[in-house]
């Protein structure tokens, strides 16, 4: 039974993974320290083939048995957890990637970094090609995520080409779906409490900027084949259809029932 580890399991992306790998027939390691993720989303997979380990990676740590394959997800990953946690969300992306790169090339498995469609910052191209190098602000607000996740994909092409781990990274764009917590600050759950308590759904600017969502059963799906496949360079993940968050907000009232209005906010800072 082959093994994987997977960093950040107990998180929304991480436990969804650690889901289809125990459907798969897969051993699961999910190491967490549960600073943004719940072992309420791990509870229903207790089990021989499943092993929770709670850790912070960003301090060394050790596998005892052969591993296949290591899933690299651990990290904060909303605006208000990296918001909350900068520091943390530097760290993981350095120090907790050496780590898990580490284990990777000591049990010679097979590495997936999960990293962001934020490395391309406030992008003037659209779409994104996997060859655009972005547009990144490094010392706004949100530069600590968008930094670390470089800095992540930057040490994964590193380990591949000076010490042959065989790596993968995936630039994952928006995903919705369970587990998501309603007060995360993404657009989706943001919008969708709104509408059920009845309060105005809040869109940023004037609601024409366009994005993809994907839903995270098609996402981990995409996860897996390119851990699956011999592919080293970036791989954009995601809806290739966009639309807009005016589209989005009329969708959720629609869907939910609500009677909420749609009210419009200045952007934030990038």
């Amino acid at each position: 039974m082959p093994t994987a580890v997977v960093t950040g399991g107990a998180g929304f992306l991480g436990s969804h993974l650690c889901d289809h790998l125990i459907s798969q027939d897969f051993r699961v390691i999910c190491v967490d320290n549960l600073d943004t993720g719940s072992l309420q989303n791990v509870e229903h997979l207790r089990g021989e083939r499943f092993t929770f380990v709670n850790q912070d990676v960003t301090e060394h740590f050790g596998i005892e048995e052969p591993v296949e394959l290591v899933y690299h997800l651990a990290s904060p990953a909303s605006p208000i957890d990296y918001a909350r946690l900068p520091l943390q969300t530097l760290k993981v992306g350095s120090y907790g990637k050496h780590n898990a790169l580490g284990l990777a090339k000591f049990k010679r498995a097979r590495f997936l970094l999960a990293s962001t469609s934020e490395v391309y910052g406030d992008p003037q191209v659209h779409p994104q090609p996997e060859t655009y190098w972005g547009n990144v602000n490094p010392i706004g607000p949100r530069g600590v995520y968008d930094e670390a996740k470089r800095y992540s994909e930057a040490m994964a092409m590193a380990y591949h080409r000076q010490q042959g781990v065989d790596t993968a990274i995936a630039r994952i764009f928006n995903t919705y779906g369970p587990r998501m917590r309603p007060n995360d600050g993404r657009a989706v759950p943001t919008f969708v409490r709104q509408a059920l308590e009845g309060k105005p759904l809040t869109v940023f600017g004037d609601g024409t900027q366009t994005r993809s969502f994907c839903y995270v059963d098609d996402l981990i799906r995409g996860l897996v084949a390119l851990a699956e496949s011999d592919e080293h360079l970036p791989v954009n993940l995601g809806n290739p259809n966009e639309f807009t968050m005016n589209e989005l907000a009329e969708s959720v009232l629609r869907v939910t029932g609500s009677k909420s209005e749609i009210v419009h906010e200045a952007l934030p800072v990038d």
